[in-house]
């Protein structure tokens, strides 16, 4: 098997779309193609996160990882939030996703990162069993909270 892993840029937007436009599906975001080649294209074009693509044996693209950057006041940091993780269901169960991890955590840690963060739906068991088997720590006492900035019946984009 050959797994290799590199930062996605503009010019892969081909390989890197299709995979984003499944992992939202997966999420229960009904398919647009379009809207996934949009968002991820910003993303590529500006630079506003970074997206590390693993490519499997003949595979073009077998999964990717995307961070964004924040930062931890506290720790005068930068923080990586790992926000998105999604293996092509061929390729699942071969190690690319725990390669994938580790690729993040190489990336941020060159960056001189304090640390990075991601969070998963309570229920999604599968994903947290790879995250404890990567080493990566639960937090403890802490409550996560968000506000929806969108208004009632309006996309938010509208909002």
């Amino acid at each position: 098997m050959s797994l290799a892993i590199r930062r996605a840029r503009s010019a892969d937007l081909d390989l890197v779309a299709p995979l984003f436009d499944r992992y939202r599906h997966f999420y229960t975001q009904r398919d647009d193609a379009e809207v996934s080649r949009a968002f991820i294209g910003e993303r590529l074009q500006r630079g506003d996160s970074v997206l590390l693509l693993a490519a499997l044996d003949d595979a073009a693209a077998a999964g990717f990882v995307q961070l964004y950057p924040t930062f931890s006041s506290v720790r005068a940091a930068r923080v990586w939030v790992l926000n998105d993780l999604f293996v092509e269901p061929g390729a699942r169960r071969r190690g690319v996703a725990r390669a994938l991890l580790e690729a993040a955590a190489e990336f941020a840690r060159n960056d001189g990162a304090a640390r990075l963060e991601l969070e998963t739906d309570h229920d999604n068991a599968q994903a947290q069993a790879l995250y404890d088997a990567a080493g990566w720590q639960r937090f403890d006492g802490t409550q996560r909270y968000h506000l929806s900035l969108a208004q009632a019946g309006l996309p938010p984009a509208q909002a």
